[in-house]
């Protein structure tokens, strides 16, 4: 594939520039995704949200809601006549707005705090948010300022004016220069710097146009973007990255440019179908959770990297054919030097040496580091941070304090009861019995007045907790509150259930939380056996999966640290620390298995080369470090770079997940690949590479480090690839 892309390299070149150009036309006229809202199959909380749109369906509405809340000046009240007379005008000026369905007066709602220092008022829009005009939102927003200009502070909460997350575009920027800087040093070219940054630019505009075309057919998700733009781009800088370096020792070693593609394609280039299928592998396998959102984040960030795969092995081989030089130093170009290859002593082979020598140390010191840093993961809590999380710059998170300020913490997530008589003979005492029985659970400060359906059969009221939505004491309520359904439902004669954003996001992170063990456990023995196919080892891939699973658990615990415990947390701009982002964990641990393996296998192949060749254990370690631990370096500071760019989004998911992947990079290829294995392999010396004879004849050959190319254009004696297949010297 290589060499075919190297000699038709103006079809190729066209060919994605033609597939950039129709996916782009059809992502920029693909129809808006039609935003279905949350969906959570299987528990309590969307089964009674499933009965509230059935028994009520023409009060059930997916408009725009912005909540207006009033506070008076210090010493005042929004009860006094001219606030009273200014929030009338607010709301009678607001119904009229275009595309407004209603506008309720805080005073005829009883809308109003205790002490009559807050109120608020609910306009409910006929469209979504994401459909709301601009006319209708600066119409509100008039009115808002007509309000503050009578004394009053308001602020609105809701979807209807919610400000769109930044995700971090200008950081984004920053960590593809510091990409580029990388790039620069390790190769000394400007062109070989650059490649990588254009393919993986190319891949990530094809795949970015792709999920716009496919939104609107799928419904998929803002964020499921994002996510993809993040992997897309590390994940093709870092490929680029390494079939580039490979092109240039092929040529170091006196190869022709085409055979040279042909043969970095055929070994490095092997290596990253392998990492990327990985990479794919776990993301696809995020399906198994069972929650709509996290599948679709999954499966177009998967798509993504696919797509950054096949841009590496065919356009990258392409453009080495229209400046096959080009990627060279210019020390190479101009006749007085040479590249460095795996021949020359570097940083890497004498820090492989240290290693070597002293490798129990090594070990002791960074497993302990690594389980001091994953200790705070037995604090991890999960939740789903909404307006309290936001910046206080923005006018959503000022009217949640204004609310909880005034009306008790619970007020913004308040528990929505669905209570289902149909078949009782008195439809009211049931649903009052029900509503008494909640009502007197401690925790619950008010019960709101039930409403029914037209049919008489089905009630809806509200229960105000003590407690803020993401309190834990919260969760042992709604948790209190359906234990002791039975003996309520039992005195009642009638059922219910509890849902609400509250119950929600309560019901999210209990799924996510249960599954993450056995996720977690599913992608560990699938390193293990992807790893037993590749290095015909068994010590290997369970010293693998083993380092993986540090780095992963050390990574989730800075992110407590920070997230939850707020430590730090102001230099990252986080205001409000609290629960971690109930998904988070889910992606870092798929996400991260796939970036593990590809250092694993691009660094731990080299030195398995090495020992084929005749060196002894400790040998081989310097020697694969020689060659690939400069390369692996590289990857991995550019895989951070790319994704501490994110840290700087307001949008809490994509924040916290890209800390959290900057850390687990750095600690799995700094602390883990290059320090772990190593020191590993030192003291396992042959038996690291011992495989029973009978696993041995089972297993099928995979040459992911492209031997067989490489012998077959004279780079290897023929008794390496025969080694190399049998898994023994």
């Amino acid at each position: 594939m290589g060499r075919a892309a190297f000699r038709r390299r103006w079809a190729v070149t066209l060919l994605w520039v033609a597939v950039l150009g129709a996916v782009g036309f059809a992502g920029a006229t693909a129809p808006a995704s039609e935003d279905d809202g949350f969906v959570m199959p299987g528990v309590e909380s969307q089964r009674a949200f499933d009965l509230l749109e059935e028994r009520f369906p023409d009060t059930a509405t997916r408009g725009a809601v912005a909540r207006v809340v009033f506070v008076a000046p210090e010493g005042e009240k929004v009860t006094a006549a001219d606030h009273r007379a200014a929030i009338g005008r607010l709301v009678d000026e607001a119904a009229d707005g275009p595309g407004v369905a209603a506008a309720a007066d805080p005073f005829r709602t009883g809308s109003v705090s205790a002490d009559g220092s807050t109120a608020y008022a609910t306009v409910t829009f006929r469209d979504r948010a994401a459909d709301l005009g601009d006319e209708s939102r600066e119409h509100l927003k008039h009115a808002v300022e007509q309000a503050r200009d009578a004394g009053l502070t308001v602020e609105v909460g809701g979807d209807a004016l919610a400000t769109e997350p930044s995700s971090g575009g200008e950081a984004e920027a920053v960590g593809m220069a510091v990409a580029a800087v990388v790039l620069l040093i390790t190769f000394g070219s400007m062109a070989a710097a650059g490649l990588p940054l254009l393919t993986a630019l190319l891949g990530v505009g094809v795949s970015m146009a792709a999920i716009l075309a496919l939104a609107g057919v799928f419904g998929l998700a803002d964020t499921a973007g994002t996510l993809a733009v993040m992997l897309g781009l590390a994940c093709g800088i870092d490929y680029a990255l390494f079939i580039v370096s490979r092109y240039r020792e092929e040529r170091a070693g006196g190869h022709a440019p085409r055979e040279a593609a042909g043969l970095a394609a055929g070994s490095a280039g092997s290596a990253v179908v392998f990492a990327g299928l990985t990479v794919v592998i776990a993301l696809a396998g995020l399906s198994v959770v069972n929650i709509p959102l996290l599948t679709e984040m999954g499966l177009s960030a998967a798509g993504a990297v696919l797509v950054a795969v096949l841009v590496c092995l065919t356009l990258l081989p392409a453009l080495f054919g229209f400046w096959p030089d080009a990627v060279l130093s210019s020390a190479v170009r101009k006749g007085r030097g040479r590249d460095r290859t795996a021949a020359e002593d570097n940083g890497g082979s004498r820090w492989a040496r240290l290693v070597v020598r002293r490798p129990l140390p090594v070990l002791l010191l960074g497993t302990a580091a690594l389980g001091a840093l994953a200790l705070p993961v037995a604090d991890l809590r999960l939740g789903m941070p909404g307006d309290e999380a936001k910046p206080a710059a923005h006018t959503e998170r000022r009217a949640y304090d204004a609310l909880a300020e005034g009306f008790g913490p619970g007020f913004n997530g308040p528990l929505t009861v669905v209570v289902d008589a149909r078949g009782t003979t008195d439809p009211r005492r049931a649903v009052s019995a029900i509503r008494d029985g909640i009502g007197a659970t401690d925790g619950i400060v008010s019960v709101s007045p039930a409403g029914f359906n037209e049919a008489g059969d089905t009630a809806v009221f509200s229960a105000v907790p003590s407690t803020g939505p993401n309190d834990s004491r919260t969760i042992d309520l709604v948790n209190t509150v359906r234990d002791r359904r039975p003996g309520i439902e039992a005195r009642a004669g009638a059922s219910f259930e509890v849902t609400g954003s509250t119950a929600m996001d309560i019901d999210i992170a209990g799924r996510i939380q249960s599954a993450l063990v056995p996720y977690l456990a599913v992608v560990v023995g699938l390193a293990v056996v992807l790893l037993l196919l590749v290095f015909r080892s068994l010590l290997v891939p369970l010293k693998a999966a083993l380092g993986y699973l540090l780095s992963v658990l050390a990574a989730l615990g800075a992110v407590v640290l920070v997230f939850q415990e707020g430590h730090g947390a102001a230099l990252l701009g986080v205001e409000q620390t609290g629960p971690i982002m109930s998904m988070m964990p889910v992606f870092l641990v798929g996400i991260m298995f796939g970036l593990a393996m590809d250092y694993e296998v691009f660094l731990v192949s080299r030195i398995r080369e090495a020992h084929v060749h005749g060196d002894r254990s400790g040998q081989a370690v310097v020697s694969g470090f020689r060659a690939n631990a400069r390369v692996v370096t590289a990857a991995a500071l550019i895989m951070t770079a790319v994704f501490s760019g994110f840290v700087s989004a307001e949008d809490t998911m994509i924040k916290t997940l890209g800390f959290g992947l900057a850390v687990a990079v750095l600690l799995d290829a700094f602390v883990v690949r290059m320090a772990l294995v190593p020191a590993v392999l030192a003291l396992l010396g042959d038996r690291a590479w011992h495989l029973p004879r009978r696993l041995d004849r089972i297993l099928p050959g995979i040459d992911v480090e492209g031997r067989a190319p490489a012998h077959r254009h004279g780079a290897l004696p023929a008794t390496d690839v025969r080694e190399t297949a049998a898994g023994h010297r």
